[in-house]
């Protein structure tokens, strides 16, 4: 179990009971998984894309502990010069154990590695409980080593949570040391 995990069963999971005024620990918000993706559109060939994906695959499971999948175009699109079946992506889904510890890495190591960090955006809600962060650097990680890296490009990792609107989800991930940015530019703890 991580040091995370253990404050979101120790911590934050009797806080948000009390808060939210429930008595039952399973109708607190807790998160499902992480999905850590990136789409590449570079090179245009996709035959010169493959090879790319690849690095960007062993990147990624570098970062997550996890292999990733490469994602396929669904339908042709002629205006792209794309065809079903052509490689577009890597996406990988972390649950569990997995999950805890890059959430974990990507507070205490990924995150302070930014350059002028002020703190990640609020406004990465759904609705209905998620949260959607863009990464602009994949170097920010250290198990990715500069080596690796052809060019630097940004991804995305979406967490899915249990909690019903975007207040309960925004109060789980602040108790559990989200740095999400202040109205005047400074971090929230």
């Amino acid at each position: 179990m991580t040091a995370l995990q253990q404050h979101y069963q120790d911590t934050v999971v009797p806080a948000l009971k009390k808060e939210m005024g429930v008595k039952s620990a399973f109708a607190v918000p807790r998160l499902l998984k992480i999905v850590v993706n990136m789409g590449v559109s570079d090179p245009q060939d996709p035959r010169a894309r493959k090879p790319v994906l690849e690095n960007i695959a062993l990147q990624f499971m570098a970062m997550t502990g996890q292999k990733p999948n490469i994602t396929l175009a669904r339908k042709s699109i002629a205006t792209f010069k794309l065809r079903a079946g052509d490689p577009l992506g890597v996406r990988v889904t972390l649950r569990g154990k997995r999950m805890w510890q890059f959430f974990e890495k990507l507070l205490t190591v990924a995150l302070p590695r930014v350059k002028d960090f002020q703190g990640v955006s609020n406004t990465g809600f759904d609705g209905n409980g998620n949260y959607s962060l863009g990464i602009e650097e994949q170097i920010i990680f250290p198990e990715v080593s500069y080596d690796m890296v052809e060019k630097i490009r940004s991804f995305q990792a979406v967490f899915v949570t249990t909690a019903e609107n975007n207040e309960n989800a925004l109060r789980l991930f602040t108790l559990l040391g989200m740095p999400f940015v202040k109205e005047a530019g400074t971090t929230r703890k």
